[in-house]
């Protein structure tokens, strides 16, 4: 599942690292410019030197008569004078030798965890490549651009430290997908505390899933301990009530049904009436598939809408049609959309179908079709499908 993004962005997430890494070399190759140790104190010295060492030949009457004697005692006094000297220049070149090595010791540990710098010249070829590869993966050109330029903003001119690329950049990943998904949620739940019945209108072009989604998503509720009725309103596709009333059976709820080409709208008023008078939390109203082109299906979908008031207008969509689902969105979106229903997301290796569809709706994703079972119906967890296509 989503096999194809997660391999999308793994390699983005990579080569971003290696920029890095490919950073950190270069620097290390910089030479660390060392300050020449200056010389200019030992020169003040020497001429301090010379002019005590005139001094003692002024006493050389004083000296014992004996030459031999008298050599001796000056170059003992001049060995003397002299060491005096080199003690005091010593101890004034080694005060810069000391502070020097101290700065160049930080020099070389601030190298190690300094944070290592990607400008826009190092990212945009990596990112260009990673615009192209989010959108053979079912991104939206759009959200493919949103991404490159949320990753430029949060990694150009970033610091990074040793060992920390690849948790940076994932994060930077985690933030821009988190961002696409973060609207407002929809806790079914909690509709139900606040109002009975809820009533949930299916609708999605033909072949989407929505008859399966509608039994999932009844046998989810009962499992929660909801009560809940069908609504057999799609009165114009061949077998469409026998498919919806055995799910019914199986999973043990009530379905309302007219005759095949009766009012859709009148089928779902009914089953609200229904609903109503015994107590029932929810209606799941079943439609035809229909697309945006053609108008007669549309205009009776405006109907079912305007006399029934649904609580939740719920999008199916079959996650296998690529970019195409932003095409589905729009064209029910002018509906007001409230949620959509991804189908066939167990045998999806591209994923990038909830992302575009969430960011052009600005609608959350009530549940994900996993597989043919009732039981795989999985509500839907933003924060759990980043991880999974960045892990």
């Amino acid at each position: 599942m989503f096999g194809i993004l997660k391999k999308k962005l793994s390699k983005a997430i990579k080569s971003i690292s290696e920029k890095f890494k490919e950073k950190e070399e270069i620097e290390k190759e910089k030479p660390i410019e060392e300050e020449p140790v200056k010389e200019q104190p030992i020169v003040e010295e020497h001429p301090v030197v010379e002019e005590k060492l005139v001094e003692p030949l002024e006493f050389k009457p004083k000296v014992a008569p004996k030459p031999e004697v008298v050599k001796p005692k000056i170059e003992l006094e001049k060995i003397k004078v002299e060491k005096e000297p080199e003690k005091e220049v010593e101890k004034k070149v080694e005060k810069p030798k000391k502070k020097f090595f101290i700065k160049r010791a930080i020099e070389r540990v601030t190298r190690k965890i300094i944070a290592k710098k990607l400008d826009e010249s190092d990212l945009l070829p990596v990112l260009g490549e990673l615009e192209i590869d989010l959108i053979e993966a079912d991104v939206a050109v759009a959200v493919a651009e949103k991404i490159k330029n949320d990753l430029l903003k949060d990694l150009a001119g970033k610091e990074i430290k040793r060992g920390k690329e690849k948790e940076v950049i994932v994060a930077a990943f985690k933030k821009s997908l988190m961002d696409i998904l973060s609207v407002p949620e929809i806790d079914l739940k909690k509709v139900a505390a606040e109002k009975k019945p809820v009533t949930l209108l299916f609708l999605g072009f033909n072949g989407s899933g929505k008859t399966t989604s509608i039994a999932k998503l009844a046998n989810w509720l009962k499992s929660e301990g909801f009560t809940c009725v069908l609504a057999a309103a799609d009165t114009f596709r061949a077998a469409s009530l026998e498919q919806l009333e055995e799910h019914a059976n199986k999973i043990g709820v009530k379905m309302i049904k007219h005759k095949y080409g009766a009012d859709p709208a009148a089928v779902v008023y009914d089953a609200i009436e229904h609903a109503k008078a015994k107590g029932v939390n929810f209606v799941l109203a079943d439609t035809a598939g229909r697309v945006h082109t053609n108008k007669d299906l549309m205009k009776e979908m405006e109907k079912i809408i305007r006399v029934n008031k649904p609580d939740l207008k719920i999008l199916v969509i079959d996650s296998l049609t690529g970019n195409d689902a932003v095409l589905q969105a729009q064209a029910f979106g002018e509906l007001g959309v409230d949620a959509v229903v991804f189908t066939k997301v167990d045998v999806n290796e591209k994923g990038g179908a909830i992302l575009s569809v969430t960011h052009e709706l600005k609608k959350p994703i009530l549940f994900l079709g996993l597989g043919q079972e009732y039981k795989d119906f999985e509500e839907f967890d933003a924060e759990k499908f980043v991880n999974n296509v960045l892990s």
